[in-house]
């Protein structure tokens, strides 16, 4: 980077800051990025792999030095998250962006720059068995792209990375872990292949014994990521999938497709109203209910939540989730398993729904794990898997 000049860095500001005044918080950042992007077709690639990494960079302070100019925070951000950056030799030439995460935070609370409590303001709504400072921590930190192998084809997945030289990881025997930003759409021959998949969410198959022939449910199936993983793992099982959106679902279908999956079914299902009028009395052998929430345990990979995000969204979520699984509840067969997953790492979300299943709706809690992302570049989800008494 010794050859970014002054000027250029200035440029880079701007870039950052143009893109910055436009963003109101009312929709993922990249999206409007791309929109933005294509409104500035003058900004070449690395004028827009720039722009990208300073804006997210900055969003992942979160709260944090609300007392300092835009431009000081710019600097704060870049010197937590990167361990070489033009700006930071600029403005703060001083600063050892080479040190560690933890010593540059306690560096910036010595400078009276940065309180690390204020970065992630809501940590007493956190699960009781996430390691706050940990997953604190782990905002600085970009995730990485994960994938999910079908069975079967590892060993062609594994050939065609080596021979293109992409740097990957088998985490397990189908679960491959690749920097962030690796560009896998010019790989035609992986279509149906891989899927990408969070880590964490992989995991969550654990929790999800079928046997085949059984009817299964995946209750808010969204574009299909669950139901992939559980027809792969569970071929010969009867699934019915829903969502209450069908342009969703047609994404599902064209993901289905790809994979080589036509045996299934498919609803339009609002799960936060009764749902007898379109399922009857029909009692399923299984429901996988990955619930709408926060989605805090993803905002890794999406730091411009930190930022807008208003508390009282845990309970208003907390109240949808305990009405879903009221509704969805009526359609277990007795002695059947519900999978209760989110993607939040609040408790509210988590212990305190499947407390409610608990006491409310009679069942038994036979097993739950927070998985604990942040210490693997990955999300942070949890997992429950409740049986109807």
């Amino acid at each position: 980077m010794s050859d970014f000049s002054e000027k250029r860095v200035q440029q880079q500001i701007r870039n950052f800051e143009r893109a910055l005044d436009g963003y109101e918080g009312n929709e993922p950042f990249a999206r409007y990025l791309t929109t933005f992007f294509k409104m500035n077709k003058q900004m070449g690639s690395k004028d827009r792999k720039w722009t990208s990494r300073l804006c997210y960079n900055y969003f992942r302070l979160g709260k944090g030095a609300k007392q300092l100019s835009q431009q000081k925070r710019l600097i704060i951000a870049e010197y937590l998250c990167e361990t070489e950056s033009p700006f930071v030799a600029l403005f703060e030439p001083e600063w050892n962006i080479a040190r560690p995460l933890k010593d540059k935070l306690s560096f910036l609370k010595e400078q009276d720059l940065l309180q690390v409590s204020d970065v992630f303001p809501f940590k007493d709504d956190l699960s009781i068995a996430i390691d706050q400072d940990d997953f604190i921590h782990s905002q600085f930190l970009q995730p990485d792209l994960f994938i999910r192998v079908k069975r079967g084809k590892e060993k062609f997945v594994k050939a065609i990375f080596e021979s293109e030289g992409i740097s990957y990881q088998f985490i397990s025997e189908q679960t491959v872990a690749l920097p962030n930003g690796t560009s896998l759409q010019r790989f035609r021959d992986l279509d149906g292949v891989i899927e990408v998949q969070d880590l964490s969410s992989q995991r969550t198959l654990d929790f999800m014994d079928a046997s085949p022939k059984e009817n299964w449910w995946d209750a808010c199936a969204a574009s299909g990521g669950k139901a992939l993983l559980f027809l792969d793992k569970h071929p010969n099982t009867n699934l019915l999938v829903s969502d209450v959106r069908m342009s969703i679902l047609r994404n599902l279908d064209e993901r289905f497709e790809r994979a080589g999956i036509k045996d299934y079914r498919k609803k339009i299902v609002d799960l936060t109203k009764d749902t007898t009028p379109i399922l009857g009395a029909e009692l399923f052998d299984g429901i996988i209910l990955d619930a709408p929430c926060t989605g805090s345990g993803t905002w890794g990979r999406s730091p411009e939540n930190i930022n807008y995000f208003n508390a009282r969204k845990i309970n208003e979520f907390a109240s949808l989730q305990k009405e879903i699984a009221k509704n969805v509840s009526q359609h277990l067969k007795v002695g059947k398993p519900l999978i209760y997953i989110t993607c939040s790492v609040f408790g509210k979300e988590n212990e305190e729904v499947i407390a409610y299943i608990q006491k409310e709706l009679g069942y038994a809690l036979e097993s739950y794990q927070v998985l604990k992302g942040y210490y693997e570049k990955a999300d942070s989800m949890f997992v429950a898997r409740l049986i109807k008494l």
